[in-house]
């Protein structure tokens, strides 16, 4: 399946994709054999196919603000779809080989080599069979997707009325979508490709959320409540009556279509197995979930135990923060300190919206001790909507338009007050929101001078190991000067080097949910329902969460070489613009490029290729 920016949200998701034909587009065999230079064939070739599969992508093609898609949602699922996707990636390999790379320097020869390796993994994952395993508990499974951006919670624009005319436009495409999953999900059943039993038991009542008696109090109806002076009263009229018959007629069905479905078909025929690998062929389909999300040629087993490595290096951290502030005990005893004391909780949902507003007014004016180039766009504090809460992570972020016409996300989740301690927010923050994921989507959106297949890119390895490393820089901007803050820093990092092990652990040692779950309440602060949110998404996502402290090891280790090779001529503020100013690259890409940076430019902090 393609890597999507919704993923960003990060936190790894899915994507829906439309099956239409790109208009006016020249073959590329054609563009690869017109007269013209081999940067200019490569750049047209990649511009085309971004064309061609946007279409396809229409939420991708929203969240990059091309919103000529915004009324539609694919049915992705049917076997036409992938198979036209494979023939689009066949046909622009063929092309792409056909390119003199020879020929080709600078930031040209990263986009072949980008362009090249995406297709590569594009047609190895189309033999993999995920249109069986459609949807699940997670948030942005396509069912809580939905809902966030029919609330206007998401990227969704509701600004008049013909956006308001392309989501239902887009809701009836998602009922198709519905429908067609749970034909797929009948095949996966005969496959035996289904989902672990506790991820459909926490499906269940996210279905059953949506099956509402008056359609009136749907969440779907919040944009045309909230739309003010953006409608006439003869358009909001209008559109009134066009969704409480949307939510009626085709929503609600189709939500109790699938709540159904799951309690009588699906979950008695869930499997019992926790990880990939009690599933035919899961060996070699979490090796290529391992190769997508690392970018890296590495195995389980090397991860596992760099997981183990990296927890017992970080409780050695926690020791000292612990006899810091003059605890007398071992460092399970502080962990239940942390746990139990209400001193380190908020009382209400504002406090912990508050605290948040009070970090992003502190960080602003100190940003720029560490980096030259500040993105443009803003971002505001939202709280994940009640029905999706339980199953949602701690936080997350929906990136920016990148026209400008619509701020980034921080979502925090208020569900569980224990779940987000006060000692957490400097490091959740950072991470997030400035300089994490916001900072570094927001300069991606705002790239000038590179192909879309350059800037319209994702690596989670990238993307989540630039927001953890971010963690890292807190006490250089300032923040982590109250040892308990830098504890949350700590506990942030570990809650990371678990996920090695755990990942590793379901997928490719067979453990239970039940063991996992036990490995990481047994090693931190973390509190039950966030756990077991936690080990679920991995159920289901197997690979995801090895991406951030992968990225975070290899991007430190990466500064690590520029600092002790170029000494005196090191200048972070010149190795951050050499990481975020060229757009998402693979780690391997990345080292190289810090490498030639080093070799050619000899500390001169030239943000480029050479």
């Amino acid at each position: 399946m393609k890597k999507t920016l919704v993923a960003l949200a990060l936190c790894g998701a899915f994507s829906p994709m439309l099956a239409i034909s790109a208009e006016n587009t020249t073959s590329p065999q054609a563009i690869v054999a017109a007269e013209q230079s081999e940067s200019v064939k490569l750049t047209t070739l990649t511009d085309q196919y971004i064309e061609e599969t946007l279409p396809r992508n229409p939420i991708n093609a929203m969240f990059f603000g091309d919103n000529r898609f915004n009324h539609l949602w694919p049915n992705s699922l049917t076997e036409t779809f992938i198979q036209e996707g494979v023939d689009i990636d066949k046909k622009y390999l063929a092309a792409l080989k056909k390119i003199d790379k020879s020929k080709l320097q600078g930031q040209d020869i990263y986009t072949y080599d980008i362009f090249e390796n995406n297709l590569k993994s594009n047609l190895e994952g189309s033999e993999i069979p995920f249109q069986l395993l459609p949807l699940n508990q997670f948030i942005f499974s396509p069912h809580n997707f939905f809902v966030q951006l029919g609330s206007g919670l998401s990227a969704q624009p509701f600004n008049n009325a013909q956006d308001f005319e392309n989501f239902l436009k887009r809701a009836e495409g998602f009922v198709v979508w519905m429908d067609q999953a749970i034909i797929n999900m009948r095949e996966g059943i005969k496959q035996g490709v289904v989902q672990p039993k506790p991820v459909v038991k926490s499906m269940i009542p996210q279905m059953q959320a949506q099956v509402i008696d008056d359609p009136s109090q749907s969440p779907l109806m919040g944009p045309l409540n909230n739309a003010g002076e953006k409608l006439s009263a003869e358009e909001k009229a209008k559109l009134e009556k066009a969704y409480l018959a949307l939510i009626e007629k085709r929503m609600t069905p189709a939500f109790k279509r699938m709540a159904d479905f799951l309690q009588n078909e699906y979950l008695p025929k869930a499997r019992e197995s926790h990880g990939l690998a009690g599933m035919p062929g899961g060996k070699a389909w979490y090796e290529y979930m391992i190769k997508v999300n690392t970018t890296l040629p590495l195995t389980a087993e090397q991860i596992h135990q760099t997981g183990l490595n990296e927890v017992a290096r970080i409780h050695d951290e926690m020791r000292t923060v612990a006899k810091e502030v003059g605890f007398k005990g071992s460092l399970e005893e502080f962990f239940t300190y942390l746990e139990t004391d209400p001193k380190f909780y908020f009382e209400s949902p504002d406090d912990v919206l508050n605290a948040y507003t009070e970090l992003k007014e502190k960080m602003a004016p100190l940003v720029s001790k560490l980096f030259s180039t500040i993105p443009k766009a803003d971002y505001v504090l939202r709280a994940y909507p009640e029905a999706q809460a339980k199953s949602a992570p701690g936080a997350s972020y929906i990136p920016a338009a990148a026209d400008g016409s619509r701020p980034g996300v921080f979502f925090a989740n208020t569900f569980n007050l224990k779940g987000q301690p006060k000692y957490g927010t400097e490091t959740l923050s950072i991470h997030e929101a400035v300089p994490g994921h916001h900072f570094q989507l927001s300069l991606q959106n705002e790239i000038k001078g590179l192909p879309k297949i350059r800037t319209q890119n994702f690596y989670t390895v990238y993307a989540e190991g630039w927001a953890l490393y971010a963690e890292s820089l807190g006490k250089d901007l300032g923040f982590f000067t109250d040892p308990y803050q830098y504890f949350g820093k700590l506990n942030a990092e570990l809650f990371r080097a678990m996920r090695l092990v755990v990942d590793t652990g379901l997928h490719h040692k067979g453990w239970t949910r039940e063991q996992a779950i036990a490995y990481m309440m047994d090693n931190s602060t973390m509190v039950e329902s966030d756990v077991t949110a936690e080990v679920e998404r991995y159920m289901v996502m197997p690979g995801q969460a090895l991406a951030y402290k992968t990225g975070q090891l290899k991007l430190q280790e990466l500064r690590d070489m520029a600092q002790s090779k170029l000494g005196d001529r090191f200048d972070i503020k010149h190795f951050h613009d050499l990481v975020l100013l060229d757009g998402p690259l693979p780690m391997p890409l990345l080292e190289r490029k810090v490498q030639q940076w080093i070799d050619s430019a000899g500390g001169n902090g030239a943000a480029v290729a050479q």
